[in-house]
């Protein structure tokens, strides 16, 4: 019974800020005087033909991959209790300089990806690094460290676009680098659909989504399962308890970073070895921030992440049609804002509520308990982090 609350009580949260959310996009199409019921319609409509129906569905995997993979390296940090504003820049820069070592080489197809992959999660796990040397060797807060580097990836990422990767003429509307050949491109997974018995969309079903779902498996065992995992949460809990422990803070401090960083560098690629093959001023931007979101709602599970991701990117998906159906495309944005200020509101309660019940059950009340800060100010109860 006590599994079966703390699933419900796990659950309350996301599906109460969702509710919300509804409750007051429903008004704001009300008062810009369309009908909600459309908007749902619109929403929920797929299509009229199998392909339709089946490229709908390409659509919302492919950019929920990048999503989940957002949300994975920011929840990472998070268990941690550090606030890894800076996936934006880390990602940027790990996909313009992966695009660029990609399209500098030819290699058999196995080795190419994994060049790529392998040069994505380095220079991302750099990035990071700087913020954890910060904030260990001088104390600066990780947040104002990744936000000021967030501008210094994008100030980068630019003058190596236009610069020693460019690989675009002189005087084209799109600047890109130069494209990666096809022993670098991730192979799609259209294929599926064929087994499944279902027709083929017009668009390729991202290869990554394998590697994505290996990472949310592997990030799952690391910190369920592990004693590297256990020390993470013991320090992200209580800095001082762990150190007393033996734990050192400090370094954890670095390798939780890095593992953060590693993952970012990740986000970029399945558009990059799936769809654009080259980096360029149109490549999808402010998967970092979402991400933030996107972990938030899914309470920095893994699994939670993925449904999270999956809903973003269903709504994502809804904001063209929106458009065709005069409904204003912001109604999308409206939507997921609010998600994010439920969500920040109803774990609160959440936490409160769960705190309260301790009281309760042990006759007095609970010590006060070191409780890592995420976005926002939201916090994860101390009780739940620990059994996660």
């Amino acid at each position: 019974m006590t599994a079966i609350r703390r699933l419900g009580m796990s659950l309350a949260a996301p599906a109460l800020a969702v509710l919300v959310a509804l409750v007051i996009t429903t008004l704001v199409i009300l008062l810009i005087g369309q009908n909600p019921l459309t908007a749902l319609q619109v929403l929920v409509d797929f299509g009229d033909t199998p392909s339709q129906q089946t490229q709908a569905i390409v659509v919302i995997l492919n950019r929920a991959v990048p999503l989940f993979l957002a949300g994975l390296a920011v929840s990472v940090a998070f268990r941690m209790g550090l606030f890894n504003i800076g996936v934006e820049g880390q990602y940027r820069m790990a996909t313009v300089i992966a695009a660029g070592v990609g399209a500098a080489v030819v290699l058999p197809a196995p080795l190419h990806v994994l060049l790529i992959v392998v040069v994505a999660m380095a220079v991302g796990a750099l990035w990071a690094g700087i913020v954890a040397v910060l904030k260990v060797t001088r104390g600066v807060s990780e947040v104002i460290s990744s936000i000021m580097l967030n501008f210094i990836a994008l100030g980068t990422a630019s003058f190596l676009l236009t610069g020693p990767l460019r690989g675009s003429e002189e005087g084209a509307a799109i600047i890109t680098t130069k494209e990666i050949s096809e022993s670098g491109r991730f192979p799609a997974l259209n294929g599926l659909f064929d087994v499944f018995g279902l027709a083929q969309p017009r668009g390729q079903l991202f290869g990554f989504l394998v590697v994505a779902v290996l990472v949310g498996i592997v990030v799952s065992v690391l910190l369920k399962r592990t004693r590297f995992g256990f020390d993470l949460r013991a320090t992200g809990l209580s800095p001082s308890a762990a150190t007393a422990s033996g734990i050192d803070a400090r370094r954890m401090v670095v390798k939780t970073m890095l593992i953060s960083g590693a993952i970012a560098g990740l986000i970029g690629l399945p558009d990059l070895l799936g769809r654009t093959y080259s980096f360029g001023t149109e490549f999808t931007a402010g998967l970092g921030f979402l991400g933030i979101a996107v972990a938030l709602l899914g309470r920095s599970s893994p699994l939670g992440i993925a449904f999270a991701a999956l809903l973003f990117a269903f709504l994502d998906r809804g904001a063209v049609p929106l458009q065709f159906a005069d409904i204003p495309a912001s109604v999308v944005t409206i939507i997921q804002g609010t998600i994010v200020l439920s969500v920040v509101i109803a774990n609160e309660v959440a936490r409160q509520v769960t705190r309260r019940r301790a009281e309760r059950h042990t006759g007095q009340a609970a010590p006060p308990t070191a409780e890592p800060t995420g976005p926002a100010g939201t916090r994860i109860d101390a009780r739940q982090e620990a059994g996660a």
